[in-house]
């Protein structure tokens, strides 16, 4: 299993290697991460070429893909409706959170306005 999950900005940043993300993720240790597949997609989006899309599939293997339950899109469906209007909180964010609600695990992320609000002290920026 994972033990923890990875918001899309973070893998972005790492993607891109960030200084700040590269010495966060050298103080993690054998860390297993997961990420939702709406992460993935969102690093996927951001490609601006196919080579970029390509590197970035690459990258992405390195992490488990945990796919959500039907309890999850449940979950996240009724979280979109309580922080949408609220915190602008959209249905990425509700899908990328679902798995790790259900898992009670840290989600990283830098988007803590976000998340906050769905997963409370889950929700933890980690640089």
């Amino acid at each position: 299993m994972v033990d923890a999950f990875l918001d899309d900005d973070i893998l972005i940043n790492l993607l891109r290697n960030f200084p700040s993300s590269l010495v966060w993720k050298s103080t993690q240790g054998k860390a297993i991460w997961g990420i939702a597949p709406a992460a993935w997609m969102q690093v996927i989006e951001g490609a601006s070429n196919k080579i970029a899309q390509q590197r970035a599939g690459r990258f992405l293997k390195q992490f488990a893909l945990i796919y959500p339950t039907q309890s999850e899109i449940d979950w996240a469906m009724q979280q979109l409706q309580i922080f949408y209007l609220s915190h602008n909180v959209d249905a990425f964010d509700c899908l990328i959170a679902a798995p790790a609600h259900r898992l009670q695990l840290p989600l990283y992320t830098r988007n803590l306005k976000h998340f906050t609000p769905l997963l409370g002290n889950l929700a933890q920026q980690p640089y």
